[in-house]
């Protein structure tokens, strides 16, 4: 789609997911057995056929860019825009900008070359199916300035919290902005507007000394902009917290959650050719999520468990997270449990967390 670019900016995203973000940014935490965060909102970029998309980061990139290489696996790497991924580069003594807004008045190249009209904005934290072609034709329909992307949530949970809300009239037209905890209008931290209106926006908020860019430029003057909200209802999940990425991976374990995220909405990921997983006569694998590339001969109960790992015979894994090439040797037990990429587990060893706070093992770690 010519008329619409991307950007995912992951400079606001702070890294509170423990041991699994103390060597990488939570965009790209591996997640739902072989996928990692950021895959998500690329994927929904990739079904909307968008010209070009550019992702900001701040700290902890390499094994994000580790990942996305040149972007092939999402069709992004063309002649002709594609992935661009924009580390920081403050290296012009005349910017006076800050916080997020540094991206933007750092890659100006980056907009101004693009022949889209328009830009679509996301982060990572949120996994869902947004269709951006709809939005799009929705935006225009409405004659908005911003359309934001919303999902009325009818259990409120602990991750919830920290998120925006939005309040609507009955012309679906955003008339407040805030953090009020108990209502229920969650905003998907998506939304789009026409690159001219930003690209003014972003100069004026760098003139007047502020920091970034949806706070400053869009939700401090909600008064000033015609903003139209556009109502989300597919699968949705916010990965904001460590009991929120265990919550939720042990989710995707019921059916109607696992084909609301992946049925009709192909989700790709870097292209990694393993055999398909073997199960030993003495394995036993019940309602788990299994990547290929694993050896399994012990027993598997409610679980997820990434590409590559071995499954030692007696081992038992039960309400765990096991990440990949992890090896859990002979008749250990792992209950609560998230293991992070390379983990050793040695033999009869026994790990045991609590369901609300599991028990989480660093990267590379031997026990």
């Amino acid at each position: 789609m010519k008329e619409l670019m991307g950007v995912i900016n992951l400079d606001h995203e702070l890294d509170n997911l423990n041991e699994l973000t103390y060597f990488r940014c939570g965009a790209a935490v591996p997640f739902a057995s072989r996928y990692r965060l950021i895959d998500f909102v690329l994927s929904n970029m990739m079904r909307a056929e968008l010209e070009s998309v550019g992702l900001f980061v701040r700290r902890k990139y390499r094994s994000l860019m580790d990942h996305l290489g040149d972007g092939k696996s999402w069709d992004m790497n063309r002649k002709h825009g594609g992935l661009f991924i924009l580390p920081p580069d403050w290296n012009d003594p005349t910017d006076t900008s800050l916080g997020d807004l540094q991206h933007y008045h750092n890659n100006l190249d980056f907009f101004k070359r693009a022949s889209a009209k328009y830009i679509v904005f996301s982060g990572s934290q949120h996994i869902n199916t947004v269709d951006l072609q709809d939005l799009y034709q929705y935006h225009l329909e409405q004659g908005a300035d911003v359309t934001m992307v919303y999902k009325q949530i009818d259990e409120l949970q602990p991750e919830h919290d920290p998120c925006l809300r939005v309040e609507l009239n009955d012309d679906n037209l955003v008339t407040n902005i805030h953090h009020e905890k108990h209502h229920p209008n969650v905003y998907l931290d998506i939304f789009i507007m026409e690159k001219k209106l930003f690209l003014e926006q972003v100069e004026h908020c760098i003139a007047h000394g502020e920091s970034y860019f949806f706070r400053d430029a869009i939700q401090k003057n909600r008064h000033k902009f015609k903003i139209s909200a556009y109502e989300y209802k597919g699968y949705h999940a916010v990965i904001n917290s460590l009991e929120s990425y265990y919550k939720n991976s042990l989710e995707l374990l019921k059916q109607e959650n696992y084909f609301g995220l992946f049925k009709e909405n192909p989700v790709q990921t870097k292209i990694k050719y393993e055999a398909p997983t073997r199960y030993l006569d003495s394995a036993s694998v019940s309602n788990s999520l299994v990547a290929n590339g694993c050896v399994i001969a012990g027993t598997v109960e409610n679980s997820v468990i990434f590409r590559g790992v071995q499954i030692r015979k007696g081992a038992r894994i039960i309400n765990s997270v096991i990440m990949q090439k992890c090896v859990i040797e002979e008749n250990a037990v792992i209950e609560n449990v998230i293991m992070d990429k390379d983990v050793h587990l040695s033999k009869d060893r026994i790990l045991v967390g609590d369901s609300r706070r599991p028990f989480v093992i660093a990267k590379s770690s031997k026990i």
